[in-house]
């Protein structure tokens, strides 16, 4: 079994797992995803004609299945630049979903779903910068080692 090889592709496999579980729970179960998300699931029977909520929720559901996978496959493989391009977009949603809430567009529940999304890109990008300062430390100690090296090779008698 194949697992993320860094810290930043392990917060990038948990948020895909995650994303694609709920977006199959959107598929299946649309009103348990409602109510996740703290919206009141409407009874059957009892939407109004034209009333499309279930369309867009088997969209949606079908998108955060379909970008779980995404990320998960770019967490087995690695992919750095890909993690880096998700934190300031996955920043933007937690940023509109907040916005969304705060200006009455959406029910307090659905703050959760904004900061998912913000702590996530948050936990993404410190683990990028770890990574990065952690890799540099790496190439300055073989760059200095490499120096030590080579100035003890010059100073010493050739044999």
């Amino acid at each position: 079994m194949r697992l993320p090889r860094s810290l930043s592709g392990w917060t990038i496999a948990v948020f895909g797992v995650l994303a694609a579980a709920l977006g199959v729970v959107g598929l299946v179960v649309p009103d348990a995803l409602l109510t996740v998300m703290g919206f009141e699931p409407v009874p059957d029977g009892g939407r109004a004609d034209g009333d499309h909520t279930l369309v867009f929720l088997t969209a949606s559901s079908m998108a955060a299945l379909n970008m779980g996978v995404y990320y998960v496959l770019a967490a087995l493989a690695d992919w750095k630049p890909f993690f880096r391009w998700t934190v300031p977009f996955r920043l933007l949603t937690c940023a509109v979903f907040t916005l969304a809430v705060v200006t009455g567009r959406a029910p307090a529940g659905f703050l959760g779903v904004g900061l998912w999304e913000g702590l996530g890109a948050v936990v993404t990008g410190l683990a990028l910068r770890y990574e990065k300062a952690r890799h540099e430390k790496t190439r300055n100690e073989k760059t200095r080692n490499e120096k030590t090296h080579a100035e003890e090779d010059a100073t010493s008698p050739a044999s």
